[in-house]
């Protein structure tokens, strides 16, 4: 780690990890989970799971993979669920019998399914029922032999189980009809499982532990190959960054966002685990008022989410009156924070919104914003532990520190490449390690790393580069926006002219008073020059605003425009 950063990091942040503390994340579960077996690991609708229930029901699902599905060390064994107490029994279990882990968004249409299935090679795959007809569709086009099924309330106690699958199916009707005769349910294989022997693996840190896709917001989704000890190094980092504190047992984390997500996976689900954390796990984040309510209900001390999550939070008066006196972590990332989402956070909650920034290609943490600082500077903060960044121009020649350019990173945490594609492999990975993450960023006077933007989100007016996080943050200051997306549009005379898309938080905004409020904080070629108000702006399904479709969307229109004239 270069020395510029050191003397930014607290004392009591490490600026090395050793990631082979653990031989694998199979160790790491079993040393957890006999130190805290009567300890609560995941809480979902009530229902609570000890650390001993999560051993023992993971041990039969391996054992089932093992025996009855007759499932290998290196198989692939898809996992398609929101955040329920199945999913870590699934992973886990899937881990344990030495396969390989494939998430899934539980939202993708048949097409990208069924690429994900081909692409990954999965033989199995474990699916909650309500996304069963999806599967359908295509499962025999697909490697898939196995299909288990689970419903929404399949953890839970028998007559609030029975009650919730009842109500999922038939009153709110959420399960589509499917036909999959060949499907074994989750339950009959953690039955079956209990009574067949386990088997550990021999499991090495260079072995597969997840094909992680990315990459579908941009074009064909490929899998990040990620071994136990890419996500232990990971893990170990975000210990590193976040564990001074956090405190071993007494930690409990509100897990908004999906399991399925890398970001969650690493920086919830498996830290919290190696720390003997509390899960609390959120099945539907996107019902607010519900979200609210299960907040009411416990003494939360962590809470991850994106920016946009935290700004609808911020939105509901019933979040404002929660207790917020044993919260002393909070963490935005997968999106930037805006400076107004940090600052209305801090006064409402007392504690300090922290930017953490990665990609599903890092396991996903490279940077963090130091647990100690005391103010919003709009950096990501600092690189991990022991990871190494550099700048780089369109060339790949290394920039000096106080000029913007590509970021590069290098550490244990970093892929091995992407799954049977070594071209786009080598497009972004050097021999010797450095990945290219198509993020532009610079560094600030004191050393601290900031985001400029995406490279292909970058906006050309006249020949100067417009950021569109620039442009948002200034947006989003204004007290009578909820939600803005910056981008290009096409434009005859200067090349690209920047629109924004703008939700309202009140009703009698007007374009020139938006506008007004941007020249106060933009020079003339950054103001938008195209204003559009919408109700809502297009998400992935973790909250992340996908501005890819609003450009489509917007040149489609201008198309349209241009045939008519």
């Amino acid at each position: 780690m270069d020395k510029v950063w050191l003397n930014r990091y607290p004392d009591d942040v490490p600026a090395e990890i050793n990631p082979d503390t653990y031989s694998s994340l199979v160790e790491l579960f079993e040393q957890s989970v006999q130190k805290y077996s009567d300890q609560t690991a995941y809480i979902n609708m009530g229902q609570v799971m000890t650390f001993r229930k999560l051993e023992e029901r993971s041990r039969a699902f391996a054992a089932y993979l093992q025996n009855d599905l007759k499932l290998e060390k290196g198989d692939r064994v898809a996992v398609m669920m929101p955040n329920l107490l199945q999913y870590p029994i699934a992973l886990f279990g899937i881990l344990r019998a030495g396969c390989v882990v494939v998430n899934v968004n539980p939202l993708y249409t048949p097409r990208e399914l069924e690429h994900q299935l081909n692409d990954s090679g999965a033989k199995a795959i474990v699916i909650v029922s309500n996304f069963a007809h999806t599967l359908e569709k295509i499962v025999e086009k697909t490697s898939v032999e196995h299909v288990i099924l689970t419903s929404l309330g399949d953890q839970l106690s028998r007559p609030k189980g029975t009650l919730v699958n009842f109500v999922v199916k038939h009153i709110k009707k959420m399960v589509p009809k499917y036909h999959l005769p060949h499907a074994t349910s989750l339950n009959h294989a953690l039955k079956r499982g209990r009574r067949m022997q386990y088997v550990k693996p021999f499991i090495s840190g260079e072995d597969i532990a997840f094909l992680q896709y990315t990459g579908g917001t941009t074009g064909v989704a490929k899998g990040a190959v990620l071994t136990h000890r890419n996500m232990i190094a990971n893990v170990l980092q975000a210990k590193a960054a976040y564990g001074p504190i956090l405190h071993d047992g007494r930690e409990q984390v509100v897990t908004a966002l999906p399991l399925y997500h890398v970001f969650a996976l690493t920086v919830n689900c498996l830290l919290f685990i190696e720390m003997g954390g509390q899960n609390l796990l959120i099945t539907n984040p996107r019902d607010i008022p519900a979200f609210v309510k299960e907040l009411k209900r416990y003494p939360f001390t962590a809470l991850t989410g994106v920016n946009t999550l935290f700004n609808a939070l911020l939105n509901n008066e019933d979040f404002l009156e929660l207790d917020f006196s044993r919260l002393h972590l909070s963490v935005g990332g997968g999106m930037a924070v805006q400076r107004a989402v940090a600052e209305k956070w801090l006064a409402t909650t007392k504690n300090y919104l922290l930017e953490g920034y990665g990609l599903t290609e890092c396991s996903p943490l490279v940077a963090a914003y130091p647990h100690n600082l005391t103010e919003y500077n709009g950096s990501i903060g600092l690189p991990v532990s022991s990871t190494d960044i550099r700048i780089v121009d369109e060339e790949g020649n290394v920039l000096a520190m106080d000029q913007t350019g590509e970021l590069q990173v290098n550490g244990p945490q970093v892929m091995k490449g992407y799954w049977q594609r070594p071209e786009a492999t080598r497009e972004v990975l050097t021999e010797d390690g450095w990945l290219s993450t198509g993020d532009v960023v610079r560094f600030d006077e004191d050393g601290f790393l900031h985001i400029v933007d995406r490279k292909k989100d970058m906006i050309l007016v006249s020949g100067f580069n417009v950021y569109p996080n620039e442009v948002e943050d200034v947006v989003a200051l204004h007290s009578k926006v909820l939600e803005v997306a910056a981008i290009g549009q096409p434009d005859e005379a200067s090349g690209e002219v920047v629109k924004i898309c703008v939700v309202k938080r009140d009703s009698s905004l007007t374009r020139e008073e938006l506008l007004s409020h941007c020249r106060q904080y933009l020079t003339g070629y950054k103001v938008p020059k195209v204003v559009e108000f919408r109700d809502e702006l297009p998400k992935t399904n973790v909250g992340k605003i996908l501005r890819r479709a609003l450009r489509e969307e917007s040149e489609k229109v201008a198309q349209k425009e241009t045939a008519q004239a």
